[in-house]
């Protein structure tokens, strides 16, 4: 069986089969330039369903490129930033698309002589969802005319929020949990929490207040627990 040390513990997950270790950032870290963060992970971790505005500028149909292909796109475009808050000291700067003797596509980076194939991709990016608590977004329209009508709407969606300043959701999680009684860090300590620590205290906190609320209307006679769905509805401790 394999030996799976806890993320609580970690600072850093290496990608298995690579020289790639994805760090895992305080809170401190990620509030220096949330935004940037925050759209780094988001990109990286994205389906062609959450860029099909952007894949139709490109005369991509978001509907048959695979999430893999789209990485490629997508971190080549972000290596040549400062991703050192997810990679540390690894230089990702020079990754390039090149082909196979098979004519399959991958990622390398002649001068840390690393592939970044499709299973490297799928490990890489569930990591990074792992670490800040992402769910995969993975849709695709039943038919040509729901297709247009979804990216009509997400093209007026973005076009509508193009002028709308970043909105930081990191600091207002802060300020709501150091003001919680159940959290037990103030603003100072918070600063030091890896983001998994932190997005995992507050799934939990979040649950109990749910199940403290259930449970005093089950007892009150207002909730009938025969209609309550799943075991984490009868129970104080978050799976997720």
């Amino acid at each position: 069986m394999e030996n799976r040390k806890s993320l609580l513990k970690l600072s850093s997950i290496e990608v298995p089969g690579t020289k790639i270790s994805v760090r895992i950032p305080t809170v401190g870290e990620i509030l220096d330039n949330e935004a940037s963060y925050y759209n780094i992970v988001s990109s990286l971790t994205a389906s062609p369903f959450q860029y099909m505005v952007q894949l139709d500028d490109m005369h991509i149909d978001y509907t048959t490129i695979t999430d893999y292909d789209l990485f490629k796109i997508l971190f080549c475009a972000y290596a040549k930033s400062d991703l050192s808050i997810l990679f540390g000291d690894l230089d990702v700067s020079d990754f390039y698309v090149q082909k196979g003797e098979n004519g399959d596509e991958f990622l390398y980076s002649p001068a840390n002589n690393i592939e970044i194939n499709e299973k490297v991709y799928h490990d890489l990016v569930n990591i990074i969802r792992k670490i800040n608590l992402i769910e995969k977004a993975d849709y695709k329209p039943g038919n040509e005319s729901a297709k247009k009508y979804l990216l009509e709407k997400e093209r007026k969606k973005q076009k509508r929020n193009s002028k709308k300043q970043y909105e930081p959701y990191l600091e207002k999680l802060v300020v709501a949990l150091v003001n919680t009684g159940e959290f037990p860090y103030d603003y100072d300590s918070c600063m030091d929490l890896s983001i998994y620590r932190f997005n995992r205290s507050f799934k939990q906190i979040q649950h109990k207040i749910s199940f403290d609320k259930t449970m005093t209307g089950v007892y009150a006679g207002t909730v009938d627990v025969s209609k309550l769905r799943g075991r984490d509805a009868l129970s104080w401790i978050a799976n997720k």
